[in-house]
């Protein structure tokens, strides 16, 4: 049944925003690794974080207020559940998760020029710097990842493969679920050279490092490394336009060997492109953050992966976010 909306509905949804700006504010700042468990007044913390007192003590309010934090007379300590979710040294840390979407949150403030112009939001660092940016855009990759991953690769079983290619892997987290799931595989992991480090080190954590070939490459521009039985391409047809996924296509065709699978996790939109919602929106982040990206139907996939040479293409499982997974065959 359609929404009914009203006034107070709409502005509710608008002022959503606001306890997004906060809370994205202070990871950014590393608020919460800053206080700890150990309780500080405002005047205190600014000194640690290097901020204006009366500014921090606004936002350390307006985090008791949204209950992230507790406050004892001019005191102010991290609730326990939140110390394991936002702190930098917590094995359950989502900090680069909160830290990208508050990158997204900056792009998406100037939607309306965006649609107006046609044009990408323009980029701005936040207050951690560029490459602490992308830093914190790989782990949010593995915050998003990692807990589905074993259900994700579940899904594609019976799964055989000597050789995977792991395109665009991050820093790791499905080619450790690949791994885990065949253990007598070998990997490629094939990214950027400032991304392979990060990956370098998940995998020795994971004592997989023996098992996978780290390669430095750009997958838009250079040949793929070649010899590989399977090819995974997570969250990555999203970030171009079709043209460049018939070309990034025709790259995986040629690296692949004969009878070789490539497997897609993305969002696969239906036929209107109002569905999946999580799509619909996700189209919107696209249109924000890339020159030529969005979300695609399943026909889309179909045609341009034949562009490209593969056979055989399938639908495996339909999802409401990003878990929907295709397959092609050379």
């Amino acid at each position: 049944m359609p929404r009914t909306w009203n006034a107070d509905g709409l502005l509710e949804a608008v002022r959503g925003f606001q306890a997004a700006c906060v809370i994205t504010a202070a990871a950014d700042l590393d608020l919460f690794t800053a206080l700890g468990s150990a309780p500080a007044t405002a005047a205190d913390l600014a000194k640690r974080i290097n901020a204006d007192p009366h500014a921090t003590g606004v936002i350390l309010d307006a985090l008791t207020a949204l209950e992230l934090l507790s406050k004892q007379g001019d005191c102010y300590r991290v609730v326990p559940d939140v110390v394991e979710l936002l702190t930098e040294d917590s094995p359950a840390s989502i900090l680069p998760g909160v830290r990208h979407q508050g990158n997204c949150l900056r792009r998406w403030a100037q939607l309306a020029r965006v649609v107006r112009t046609g044009s990408p939001a323009e980029r701005a660092s936040s207050v951690r710097g560029e490459a602490a940016d992308c830093e914190s855009f790989i782990g949010a990759m593995n915050n998003f990842s990692e807990a589905i991953a074993p259900e994700i690769v579940a899904k594609l079983m019976p799964l055989r493969f000597q050789r995977m290619l792991d395109i665009g892997g991050a820093s790791g987290t499905w080619t450790i679920a690949f791994l885990l799931a065949v253990p007598d595989a070998t990997a490629v992991l094939f990214d950027l050279p400032q991304v392979v480090p990060l990956a370098r080190e998940r995998l020795r954590r994971a004592r997989l490092a023996d098992r996978v070939t780290l390669v430095p490459g750009d997958y838009s521009i250079d040949p793929m490394p070649g010899g590989a039985d399977f090819a995974w391409l997570s969250a990555i047809v999203h970030q171009n336009s079709r043209e460049q996924n018939r070309a990034l296509y025709a790259r995986i065709y040629s690296a692949l060997a004969p009878g070789g699978v490539l497997a897609i996790r993305d969002v696969v939109m239906d036929a209107g492109r109002t569905q999946p919602p999580v799509g619909a929106m996700f189209a919107v982040n696209m249109l924000v953050g890339t020159e030529g990206g969005g979300t695609f139907t399943f026909e889309e996939f179909r045609e341009d992966l034949e562009s490209a040479g593969f056979s055989r293409i399938e639908l495996l499982h339909r999802d409401e976010g990003m878990n929907s997974l295709v397959r092609a065959r050379k």
